[in-house]
Parts: structure tokens; sequence; C-alpha cells
């Protein structure tokens, strides 16, 4: 499985290309809801009075992004009517959940999370279905629209185009709220889903890359068939790939991200605790972050390019692990800017580099047969543990202090480190560079 050689000194125009560009706005597209249902939400509960622990328990709407392989296979094999017929089988599905997405951010703009809180975390759940089923989309499409030496370049322009829109759906909506209120600025990001919808109705649909055949008679016979072209068959082939180190895999995949989630769910009630205005938040964290992230991004791309995605790994999973250790630092010196603009370098370039590293990694491991199923198990694998663990980040905070718990959310990446060693010394010779065609 040895991927095409990548161009190791690309030119400007390679960037340029269509599929780059869609892969960009889709990126756009993919990243603006998640804070909307994370950081960005965690911040308006702040301010409407929420206690800390009902707060971290909103991470829990992430097993929406955890779990979605739970429904992979259907969006991956269901063919919806009428919109099927006119734009494809993964434009279709794309334009459906960035409708569901922008309809839901309308309605939740409306709910006074202060006044009803079930019904606010209900619809903020159908935020984060709809956008985790976009994702499913997405990453195939992504897959399926180019050979394996331009994975690692459209995974960067994934991630530009997702902090991009982070920065929106974070830094500008906290200005917003600063200056408005949280109701109108959630109904303004419901407006800038607009970006994705219209690339969705723009690109070009990627060429079908099998034909699902479910054989049988009766309902029963054809949904056992489909369970087994769409489900199991995608799961014995990445069992047959990798025999008994596939388990190794999905071990260091969960782990690989799991400081960074544990920290996550409280970086802004952290920074509005200890004295930082809303204003200087999204100035630092949200617009410089931004830009560092960029910055990460691109050093994350042309890593891969120049190194091999086997060996950025080990690369990525001590940088997200050891920048915690810069928020504790922060709780000594106290609402210092320049403290937090050097945390949020340190913090964001891993970032960026870590994602892009994992998307190009992930990416390296599916086939092209099973794209959606097969990605959207890894990428719900990734999130599944750190998400369920950071679900008690607000209890630990309040049991371990701030500096007790950025310590502890550092500790939590040594097993990630310690499994990205190991991966990377067997992934040249059982795993091989690039997704399977």
């Amino acid at each position: 499985m040895k991927a095409d050689p990548a161009p190791k000194s690309p030119g400007w125009r390679y960037f340029l290309q269509e599929k780059v560009l869609v892969i960009f706005f889709l990126g756009f597209s993919a990243g603006l809801p998640f804070p909307l249902v994370y950081s960005t939400l965690s911040a308006w509960l702040e301010e409407a009075g929420t206690q800390r622990s009902t707060i971290s328990t909103f991470a829990w709407l992430g097993f929406a992004y955890s779990l979605k392989f739970l429904w992979a296979p259907i969006v991956d094999s269901t063919r919806l009517p009428f919109l099927t017929r006119i734009l494809g089988r993964r434009r279709s599905w794309m334009l459906l959940a960035q409708l569901s997405i922008g309809g839901a951010l309308v309605v939740m703009s409306g709910v006074d999370p202060a006044a009803n809180i079930q019904a606010f975390a209900l619809i903020a759940f159908a935020v984060a279905f709809a956008s985790a089923t976009q994702d499913i989309v997405i990453d195939a499409y992504r897959i399926e629209s180019a050979a394996t030496d331009m994975q690692g370049v459209l995974a960067a322009a994934y991630q530009y185009g997702y902090r991009i829109s982070l920065l929106i759906s974070m830094a500008g909506a906290l200005y917003m709220a600063e200056f408005a209120s949280w109701s109108a600025t959630y109904l303004a990001m419901a407006g800038c889903m607009g970006v994705g919808i219209l690339t969705t109705l723009w690109c070009r649909e990627p060429a079908e890359t099998a034909v699902r055949d479910y054989k049988g008679e009766t309902f029963a016979e054809k949904a056992a068939s489909w369970f087994l072209v769409s489900v199991v068959e995608p799961l014995a082939d990445f069992g047959r790939r990798f025999g008994r180190f596939a388990i190794v895999l999905l071990v260091f995949v969960s782990f690989y991200r799991i400081s960074d989630y544990v920290l996550g769910i409280l970086a802004n009630p952290f920074y509005l605790d200890i004295g930082f205005s809303k204003s200087q938040i999204a100035t630092v964290a949200k617009v410089y972050g931004a830009w560092v992230t960029i910055a990460g991004i691109g050093l994350g791309g042309w890593a891969v390019l120049k190194f091999g995605v086997a060996r950025c790994v080990v690369t990525a999973t001590i940088l997200i692990a050891s920048t915690n250790l810069f928020f504790a630092a922060m709780v000594i010196t106290g609402p210092k800017l320049w403290m937090l603009a050097v945390t949020i370098s340190a913090d964001n370039i891993a970032q960026g580099f870590g994602g892009t590293v994992l998307i190009a990694y992930l990416s390296s491991l599916v086939n092209v047969s099973y794209t959606a199923t097969q990605y959207a198990i890894l990428s719900s694998i990734m999130s599944l543990l750190p998400k369920f663990v950071a679900g008690y980040s607000g209890e630990m905070q309040e049991w371990l202090g701030w500096l007790g718990f950025f310590l502890y959310a550092a500790g939590l990446g040594i097993p990630a480190i310690l499994l990205a060693i190991y991966v990377s010394r067997k992934h040249d010779g059982l795993v091989g560079e690039g997704p399977v065609h």
C-alpha cells in the first residue's frame, strides 16, 4: 500500500486547483458548527449562570461526533429521494446536513438556556448530529476526490477552511455577543452556513467507487444484505489489512487528542474566571490564535510531505500534551495578556499541526471502497474516549483547582506519546502511506 510519490516542493498553483478550493470551503462548513455546541456554547452557558459541572456535561454533545460510525453506513450507501438524482450521492447528503445545521441554529437562537436548559440541550444535540453527518460525507468526498499524493494537501486545505470558520464561530461570536446578544449571534452563525450550501451546489460529484448490490426477495433479506455489505464488510476489510495491529491502531487513535479535548471544554470559562474580558479572549485566543493555528496547519502539511505521516504523529502527540503546561503557568501569572498570547501560540500551533497530521494519518488507513464508513469509525474512535472523559472536566476542576486540572490534562497525553512512538515504528511495514484504491 505504498502511496504515489508526493510533490516535495509544489508550486503555488498546485494549491489553487478546483478540488483544493472545494475542500477548503467544505472545511469551513465543517468547522463552523463545532464551537457552537462546544467552547462558544460554554461561554453562553457561563454567562447564563449555569453551573460548571453542568457546562462540562455539554461536552457529551460530542458523542454525536464520536458515534457517527453508527449511521455512517446509512450515509455511505443510501440514496436520498430526488436529491441524489440531481446532486449525486455525496452532495445530496452534504446539502441535507447543511440545511439541517442552519435550521437548528435558527431554532437554538430563540431559546434561553437559563429558562429551559433541557430544550436548549436538545436543540444543541440536533446541531451536533447534523454536523457529525456533514463530517461523514465531507470526509468521504475529500478522500474520493483525489489520489493519494494529494491527501496531505487536501488535509491542509480542509484544516485551513476549518480553522477560519472557527475564527468566525469563536472569536466572531464572542465579539458579537459582547455588543449584541447570544441569540443574535447564533442567528448570524446560521447564515454563515450558506458558504457550505453554495459550495455543495457548485462542486462536482466524485466518481462512484462501487455499486452496492443488496440481494434478497423480502425486506428482511435486503436489510440483512445491506448490513453485510455496508457494515460487516468495511470492518472485515480493516481487520484483514492490519491484522492484530488494528487493535493497536484503534487504541492509539482513541488517545491521540484526549488531553486537548479535556482542556478545551473549560478554556473559555477559565479565561473568564481569572479575569479576561470577552473582547480580550476574542482578540488574543480567537483572532490571533486562528492565525497561529493556520501557521501550525501549514507546518503540519509541509512536515507530512517532507517526512511522511508516520514520523509526524510522534511530534504531534508531544506538542498536544505539553502545551497544557502553559495553561498551568497562566494560573500562576494571572490575567496577563502577554502570557495569554504565549499560551495561545503554543497551544494553537500544536492544534494546527496535530490536526493536519491526524487527518492525513487516518486517510492513509482507509480503503476507498468503504471511505465514509471506515473514516467515520476511525474519527469516531478518536473522539469517543476524549469526549467521555471531558464530560467530567468540570468535576475534576472543582476538585483539583485550575492548576491541578491543567497538570492532570497534560498527564493524560502521556499514553498517546508512548503509543505514537510504537505505531510510527510499525507504520511503514504494516500500514503503508495512503488510502487503498
